[in-house]
This record gives structure tokens, C-alpha cells and sequence, in this order.
């Protein structure tokens, strides 16, 4: 989700699968401004709702920000018929490393709580 649909996904109030492990972040003085403006806005939804949401679409836009890093391997060919060379760059490992990491989260959102 881009950080500008962000509002129009706050008004339909939708809501998200959530992880048990929590974060505790420090915010400077302005960007604490800008959430408390953005939490009297949307009031029907809670700062931590709003927070991980403002986080994960700055992720999706980190993502999209990644340079490709042309390899030397062709990976598949376009339409025209001209290679299309494996990504070499940062993006290849953030995938395969948030993979990773979702599905560890998942098996242990799926383990019994006791």
C-alpha cells in the first residue's frame, strides 16, 4: 500500500493481521507532531493501528526504491524477444530475507499460547 492511500484505507477502517512480538520506538519531537495530528484525524483508530501501518507502507516504498543491479544471468526474455538479466542488487535479499522472516513469524503466530 502506498503512504497516499494510506488516508483512504484510515476512513474505510480496515483492519490488518497482527504479530504478538511488540516494537517500542522513540520518534523526534516533529514526527511526534505529525502522528498526534494524524491520530485526531482518525480517531477510530488506534495509534498503534496507524503507526504499523505508516511503517509497513514506508517498507513497500523502501522496496520499490531499491536500485536493480543488472546480473549476468539471463532470468527470462520480454516480449520483444530481449533478455531480461537477474537483479543483482539489494532487492533479491530483501525479499528472500522477509520471506524468511514472515514465515518464522507465522510459525510462531500458529504455535498453541499456553
Amino acid at each position: 500500500m502506498k503512504i497516499r492511500e494510506l488516508a483512504k484505507h484510515w476512513e474505510e477502517n480496515a483492519k490488518g493481521r497482527l504479530t504478538d512480538s511488540g516494537y517500542t520506538i522513540r520518534l523526534d519531537v516533529e514526527a511526534a507532531a505529525r502522528l498526534a495530528a494524524i491520530i485526531d484525524m482518525y480517531p477510530k483508530r488506534h495509534p498503534e493501528e496507524l503507526l504499523g501501518e505508516l511503517i509497513g507502507a514506508a517498507l513497500e516504498e523502501l522496496e520499490e526504491s531499491f536500485p536493480y543491479v543488472k546480473g549476468s544471468t539471463v532470468v527470462a526474455t520480454d516480449e520483444e524477444g530481449d533478455p531480461l538479466y537477474e537483479d543483482v542488487g539489494p532487492t533479491p535479499r530483501f525479499l528472500a530475507l522477509s520471506r524468511r522472516h514472515l514465515h518464522d513469524l507465522s510459525t510462531d503466530n500458529d504455535k498453541p499460547k499456553h
